[in-house]
């Protein structure tokens, strides 16, 4: 067993479903639920067409590319000696603990990989060739942010690529798949669910921002300084709330400016933000990130659901 140097006293044994959950991070998975539920909510809002079996597959497929990505990113910082210093304040990395081996999460890594290829196979064959490129790419980007020799997280481009995958490719990729077009509505809500992804990601790394440098990663927030990822932050959290009314017009519903009302909660973590104290303190500001993306998600796919059930009634 091993005891976490970041939360004294904790003791997690190796290999157990605790180091399991620290490599996967259940928590980070709703950044790949919201742009699902997002698109599948908007293509049924526009044109009535949901087809439940492979909304489902959609969605295990992008938890599937989420858990990838984690398991990777925990092994990729191990390997290229990340945790050097004992000045990061993250989250607890199983192989860096010794909680997991690196050669046994990179075997989970290739079987979960596997499994969402098969899903990927099963929306090829329902959509072509065009399912197979987002999703080689998606496996692609999932690898090469902690891999490969110039690792994505290694350099200013993490967020960009967050914003890219898990907001403009997961919301119009799973609406395309569900329906065979694109809404204009279903586009810009993709911007702003990128967006919401992206400030989780730039929460990480401005928290990380000091020991990033000592270990050679040129993050955005290394790159361009602590007073600019802090902005960059404001923006992608608020940016999304003056795209709403966006929303709403182009899907022709004010049932669609639900998510407006969680702008007080949005201000309020933007607040605690800029005032929260270096360290361990903004992982609680990074789930609270998470949180807001979810449920700014759940508002906007129910205004959508909402607004044809009212258009039929």
């Amino acid at each position: 067993m091993a005891v976490d140097r970041q939360a004294p006293g904790v003791i997690v044994r190796a290999g157990s479903p605790a180091a399991w959950a620290a490599a996967v991070r259940p928590r980070t998975l709703l950044v790949a639920i919201s742009p699902v539920l997002v698109g599948a909510a908007l293509g049924w809002q526009r044109t009535g067409a949901l087809d439940p079996l492979v909304s489902l597959v959609i969605l295990a497929a992008a938890l599937l590319m989420q858990v990838v990505t984690n398991m990777q990113n925990d092994v990729g910082y191990t390997v290229r000696g990340g945790e050097s210093g004992g000045t990061r304040t993250g989250l607890p990395r199983a192989t860096a603990l010794g909680w997991l081996g690196v050669r046994t999460v990179r075997w989970a890594i290739v079987l979960v990989a596997a499994l969402a290829t098969a899903l990927g196979l099963v929306l090829f064959a329902r959509c072509g060739w065009p399912v197979l490129a987002i999703g080689v790419s998606s496996l692609i980007a999932a690898l090469a942010y902690m891999g490969g020799p110039r690792p994505i997280a290694y350099s200013p481009y993490g967020e960009l690529t967050v914003f890219i995958f898990f907001g403009l490719i997961a919301v119009i990729g799973t609406d395309w798949v569900l329906t065979g077009e694109i809404g204009a509505a279903t586009i810009v809500a993709a911007v702003a669910l990128g967006a919401l992804a992206a400030a989780a990601l730039a929460v990480n790394n401005h928290r990380d921002v000091a020991h990033d440098a000592q270990v050679g990663r040129r993050t955005f927030a290394v790159t361009f300084g602590a007073a600019t990822s802090q902005r960059m932050y404001g923006v992608l959290l608020l940016g999304p709330f003056a795209l709403t009314p966006a929303i709403a017009w182009l899907a022709a519903s004010p049932l669609l400016l639900l998510p407006c009302l969680l702008l007080p909660v949005a201000l309020t973590l933007w607040r605690d933000f800029r005032h929260c104290p270096p360290g361990t303190a903004f992982n609680t500001i990074l789930f609270r990130t998470f949180k807001l993306e979810l449920v700014f998600s759940a508002l906007l796919a129910s205004g959508a659901v909402l607004g044809r059930l009212w258009s039929q009634a």
